[in-house]
Parts: C-alpha cells; structure tokens; sequence
C-alpha cells in the first residue's frame, strides 16, 4: 500500500482515509461472499486518482455474510483513527427483506444498501450532508463503498440486493476526541476522506508548499491569486463560479500566511473562495483557521445577529447551534441571514485590508452546503471579474 510524497526534501508516507478502508473491506467481504475467494490484501480506487493495495482480515464467513477488517493507517501524519479496526460485512438480503431505514442507496446501484453499525457516529442534528438519523457516512466513502461492491457484483453476474454495514469496535471512545459531539453526532466517529488518501503535511511544510507554489505563479507573471482553503471551495470555485483552476492554490487553515506571501511576492489581486465554517473566522481577524487554535463560530454570528436587529433570544438560540449550516437556517427563519452575511463581509474586508495593506486587493466570497453562493465582500466581484 505504500505510497509517498516528497515534501521539504523528505520522503513521506501517505496513509489512507477511513472511506478507502471501508472500500477496501468491503470488497474483500463481496468477493468472499460471491466468489468464496479470501483474500488478504485488495486494491482500492481512490478519488485522488491513485490505486492503493490494502490489507484485509478475515472476520466472518458464512453463506449469506461475509465480514473483514482493515486497520487504519494514517501514515506519517497519524491522527485520532490511525490503526483503528474498520470492519465491514456484505450480507445477502431476501427479495422481499426490507432495507433499514436509514441505510443510504443510490439510484447507480438499487440493489445495494449502505448503514452504519456500532462505532460509527449517528446524525442527530439538521444542517449536516446526512439526514438526521442517518449514519456519519460521508458523500465520497459512500461511492467509494457503492463503487467498490458494484465492481465485484458485475462481475459475479450478481443482481441481488446487498446490505454493506461499517462498524468500528473503538468508534465510540475515539469519537470523543474528535469534534462529532459538537456537531451532533453520537455514537461514534464518521467515515471521511475526499481523495481516498492521506499526505502528511507539518504546518511548516504546508507553508513552504504555499510559498513555492505563489513563487512558481509570480515567475510565470500572474499577478492574480485564486486560493481556497481545500477541496470543497476548489470544487465550489470551478463548478459555480467557472474559475480555472490551473493557476489556483490551497491554503488550508493558513489564510494570514498566505496573505502575507501574496503581498511578498506582488500579487495584485487576492480572491479567497470558501466555505462559511470556516472562513466566518475571518470576521473576527482570526488569520490561522484551525479548530484547535480558536472556534469562536456561534459568537460571531451572535454578535453580527445583535448588529442586525436580532434580540436576546436568537443570540441563546444561536450559541446552542452546533454547526453554521444550522445557524444560517435559524437567521433565514427570522429574516435576517442577508443582513448578517453582509455584515460579516463588511468585517471580513476590515481585516483582510489590515493584513494585506494597500499593496494588494484582497476579497472573500462565501457559499455554503445548504444555501450555496451566500455573498462576498465588496471586493471580491471587482476581483473576480479580473480573472480571465
């Protein structure tokens, strides 16, 4: 499975997300049941365009199930789930058997049904990708899974339908230390992963990697700088807004940084395109955009509901919310999401100014899962309509 990435002049090992290990033993537990063939590694295909070899272990076999585990392996850059046990059973249903009823399925593969079991967290609250009830299953592992199971049921020639269940033994206790309680998740972990695989990245490294990649874009004579924290605002950025990707940067969590090289390098126009959780921040100048350096979402959105017209009670009612997306749709029942939006642009611009002086425009445009485009600061159209 080993696979590397050079960063900084080391050679770094890649691990993999818990959707690739659910892939990866889900097929093994599909091809047990429908060939009776055990294997003890499978490979996986993996969004990032890479095919990983995993290992897989025999749990259950019997006639209509077949169960493997993978251990999670983040690599050079472990994290709360590194060598967590992922198990996943592949069960044969009855034609007239009932899937549960919040197992996830698709219109790509009706014969095949996707739930969580113990250790894998429930959703409990609105405003996430899953409905409430659901398991913290995420969009990219579903296909992943779905895909995984469908390549080997073409072909065994099967069209029956499949039940596929991911549990984790130690979900329930890892889940602890991660941020699932506040987002209103129970039970367990969520299984994650947008590119299938894991680069491990010190905060050093990931600014070195910023730097080099606005050096190589100021040799080439682009003074215009399109920069998304990651995957989900590239993806917003190319799929809404039509922007070329080609010229654009990730900056992770690491927007003050990325400013301050933007302006170092003489880059005339910034455009900053992402997601509310994250960038809302940035109305209270907080520049490093990790959870574990501040939080402070609710607040923010408290103090700009109370600039707005909101009372007292929307502010209690905002500060018990777990999520952005469940504070938009409380500020849209009231009136006043448009109002607070662009009163968080209006301070987002205040800090972006500070940071960046006046060597460089810099403007932030912010969508969401729920609402999509929610606004931009006043900048922020000047600037795209400067990009070609």
């Amino acid at each position: 499975m080993d696979f590397y990435v050079m960063k900084n002049q080391k050679k770094l090992r890649c691990g993999i997300t818990t959707g690739t290990c659910a892939a990866a033993a889900a097929k093994a537990a599909t091809e047990l049941l429908l060939f009776g063939r055990h294997e003890e590694a499978v490979l996986v295909h993996t969004p990032r365009g890479v095919d990983v070899s995993v290992p897989v272990f025999l749990s259950v076999d019997t006639k209509d199930k077949a169960e493997y585990c993978v251990e999670k392996d983040s690599g050079d850059d472990p994290d709360v789930t590194d060598h967590a046990e992922i198990f996943v059973s592949v069960r044969r249903m009855k034609k007239d058997c009932v899937a549960p009823k919040e197992a996830f399925s698709s219109e790509q593969y009706p014969n095949l049904f996707l739930d969580g079991g113990f250790g894998v967290g429930r959703v409990r609250r609105e405003g996430m990708e899953q409905r409430k009830g659901q398991a913290a299953i995420n969009v990219v592992p579903r296909r992943m899974i779905f895909q995984a199971v469908d390549e080997v049921c073409k072909l065994a020639e099967y069209q029956e339908k499949l039940l596929i269940l991911v549990r984790v033994p130690q979900g329930e206790a890892l889940a602890k230390r991660t941020f699932n309680p506040r987002l209103g998740i129970e039970g367990g972990i969520s299984i994650l992963g947008t590119s299938g695989i894991i680069e491990p990245m010190s905060e050093k490294a990931i600014i070195d990697t910023i730097e080099v990649q606005i050096r190589q874009l100021q040799a080439q004579g682009e003074r215009n700088l399109l920069v998304t924290p990651g995957n989900y605002g590239q993806g917003y950025a190319s799929s809404f807004l039509h922007l070329d990707l080609e010229k654009s940067i990730k900056c992770s969590n690491y927007i003050g940084d990325t400013l301050d090289l933007a302006v170092a390098y003489g880059m005339q126009n910034f455009l900053l395109v992402g997601n509310i959780g994250k960038l809302v921040k940035l109305a209270a100048g907080i520049m490093n955009t990790h959870s574990k350096v501040a939080d402070g979402r609710c607040e923010i959105f408290a103090v700009h509901a109370v600039l707005c017209g909101g009372d007292g009670k929307l502010v209690s009612e905002i500060m018990k919310c777990m999520n952005t997306e469940e504070i938009l749709q409380l500020v849209e029942k009231c009136g006043l999401r448009e109002q607070i939006i662009k009163s968080l642009c209006e301070k987002i611009e205040e800090h972006l100014c500070y940071r960046a002086g006046d060597r460089m425009r810099a403007g932030v445009i912010l969508f969401s899962e729920k609402f999509g485009h929610l606004g931009g600061t006043e900048k922020a159209q000047e600037i795209l309509c400067s990009f070609p």
